[in-house]
C-alpha cells in the first residue's frame, strides 16, 4: 500500500480512537507504532518505540516544564492572588466595570507567575466573584471577564503550550516566552477596554465601587511587590541572558516556595499538594508528548506532511492568506478538540507548511497559543467555561458562554492585528538576540 494512503488512514484512525475515549498519548503512540511498522517493518517500529520516548524525556529542554508547573502550583496555594486583587480593586474599582477590569488585571499578573489558565480562572472565581456580586455586577459580565482573564494564563510566560510547542518544533523556549509578553499585555488591555466600553454603554452591567483614598491604595499596593519581583526575576533573567529558561524555572520555583512560606507559614500540606500536582501534570504531559513524537515520525515517513506542504504552497493565496487559512482551521478545531490534542495532532502536519511559506516559528507559536485561548471559551468544549460552570453552579453554562463572546471577538480582532503587524511579537525576541 502507498505510504501516503497509510498515513491518511492512520490520521483518521487516530481521531476515531480519540473520540472513542482512548487517552491521547496512548492513542497517538499506538497509531504511530502501527503505521511505522506497516511502512518500515516491525524492526524499525520497535527501534522507534525504544528511541523516541527516551530522547523526548531525556531532553534538557523538557526540564523547564516541571519547574514552571511547580512554581505555579506553589503560588496557587500561597494566597498571593487574593492580596493582589485587593490592591487592584482599590486602585481601579471606582471606574465603571472597575472590579471586572481589576479581575482581568489580576489574572494578567497571576498568569505571568503560573502559566495555568484553569488555575487562574478558578482562583479568581473564589477571589473576585463575591466582590462583583456584592456590587450587583451582571453575572454574565463577571464570569465572562474571569473566563477571558483566565485564558491569559497560557499567553503570558511561563506557558505549558509554549513549552510543548518548543519541544515539538525546536523553536527557542526563551524566545517564545519573551515573544508572549507584549501580546499578552496588549490583549489584557483590550479586554479591560472592552469591559469599560460595555459598562459605559450599560452602567448596570458593572457599577462603580466606592473611591479609595491614596493612603489606602498605597497600603494595599505593598502586597504587589512579590509577584512583580518574581516576574522580573524570571523574565528579566531570560531576556537579559543571565540564565536559561530551565534555570529561570528553578529560580521561579524556589521563589514561589519562599512566597508560600512568607504568606502562609511553613504549610506542609500545601507544599506537598503542590509537589503531588506537579508530578501528575508533568507525567500526563510527558506521556502525551511521547505519543505525539511517535505519531509525528509516522506522519513524516508516510509523506503526508510533504503532500500537505506542497498543497498549501500551491494555493494562489500568498503566505499571509495561507497563514489565515491555518488559523481559521485551528479556531474551528478548538471547538471540538482539547487544546493539547489540537497542538499535538496537527503540528507534525502543519509546521512543515509554516516553514515552507516563511512564517517565523516564534510568531506562529504565539498565534497558535491565542487560538488555544479562544478554544477555552468557545462552545461546546470550552474548558475554562466548563470549569467555571462547575465552580459556580447557580449560573447556567450558556450564560457564561454568552458573557465570553465579546472577549472572543476581541481575540479575533487581536489575531488579525498580530498577523498584520508581526513586529509586535518579534521585537522583544529579536532584541534579546542582539
Amino acid at each position: 500500500m502507498d505510504p501516503a494512503i497509510i498515513g491518511i488512514i492512520g490520521f483518521f484512525v487516530m481521531f476515531a480512537l480519540l473520540f472513542l475515549g482512548m487517552p491521547l498519548g496512548l492513542g497517538m503512540a499506538f497509531v504511530g507504532f502501527g503505521g511505522f511498522a506497516m511502512i518500515s517493518g516491525i524492526d524499525g517500529a520497535l527501534n522507534q518505540l525504544g528511541r523516541v520516548p527516551y530522547s523526548t524525556v531525556a531532553s534538557y529542554t523538557f526540564s523547564v516544564l516541571p519547574l514552571f508547573v511547580l512554581m505555579g502550583e506553589w503560588l496557587s496555594h500561597s494566597g498571593m492572588m487574593t492580596k493582589s486583587f485587593g490592591a487592584v480593586q482599590k486602585t481601579i474599582g471606582r471606574l465603571p466595570g472597575g472590579l471586572a477590569m481589576g479581575t482581568v488585571a489580576t489574572c494578567t499578573l497571576f498568569a505571568a507567575c503560573t502559566g495555568s489558565s484553569l488555575a487562574t480562572s478558578l482562583t479568581m472565581t473564589r477571589v473576585s466573584l463575591p466582590s462583583m456580586r456584592q456590587y450587583k455586577y451582571d453575572d454574565k459580565l463577571s464570569l465572562g471577564a474571569i473566563a477571558a482573564g483566565g485564558t491569559l494564563g497560557i499567553l503570558l510566560p511561563p506557558s505549558t503550550p509554549m513549552i510543548v510547542y518548543s519541544i515539538m518544533t525546536g523553536a527557542s523556549i526563551g524566545s517564545l516566552f519573551i515573544g508572549g509578553i507584549i501580546p499578552g499585555l496588549l490583549l489584557s488591555a483590550m479586554f479591560m477596554l472592552g469591559i469599560y466600553v460595555q459598562c459605559k454603554v450599560k452602567p448596570e452591567l458593572g457599577p462603580a465601587s466606592e473611591k479609595s483614598t491614596l493612603s489606602e491604595i498605597l497600603a494595599s499596593s505593598k502586597s504587589l511587590w512579590m509577584p512583580f519581583l518574581l516576574v522580573f526575576l524570571v523574565l528579566g533573567g531570560i531576556w537579559g541572558g543571565i540564565f536559561s529558561s530551565s534555570e529561570a524555572g528553578g529560580i521561579g520555583a524556589f521563589f514561589a516556595l519562599v512566597t508560600l512560606v512568607m504568606l502562609k507559614g511553613f504549610d506542609m500540606p500545601a507544599i506537598l499538594a503542590g509537589l503531588k500536582d506537579t508530578v501528575l501534570t508533568t507525567a500526563m504531559i510527558l506521556l502525551i508528548v511521547m505519543g505525539a513524537m511517535i505519531f509525528g515520525e509516522f506522519m513524516t515517513i508516510s509523506g503526508v506532511t510533504t503532500m500537505l506542504a506542497e498543497f498549501f504552497t500551491s494555493l494562489p493565496l500568498g503566505s499571509t492568506g495561507i497563514l489565515i487559512m491555518i488559523l481559521l482551521m485551528y479556531i474551528l478545531l478548538g471547538c471540538v478538540l482539547d487544546s493539547l490534542a489540537m497542538i499535538l495532532l496537527t503540528l507534525p502536519l502543519i509546521f512543515p507548511v509554516i516553514e515552507s511559506i516563511g512564517v517565523d516559528p516564534i510568531l506562529f507559536g504565539i498565534l497558535l497559543v491565542i487560538t488555544i485561548e479562544m478554544s477555552y471559551i468557545t462552545p461546546p468544549l470550552g474548558m475554562v467555561v466548563f470549569a467555571l460552570a462547575g465552580a459556580v453552579q447557580d449560573v447556567p453554562m450558556s450564560k457564561i458562554f454568552r458573557g465570553s463572546m465579546p472577549f472572543f471577538v476581541i481575540m479575533v480582532i487581536f489575531l488579525g492585528i498580530l498577523v498584520a503587524f508581526p513586529e509586535i511579537v518579534l521585537w522583544l525576541p529579536e532584541s534579546m538576540k542582539s
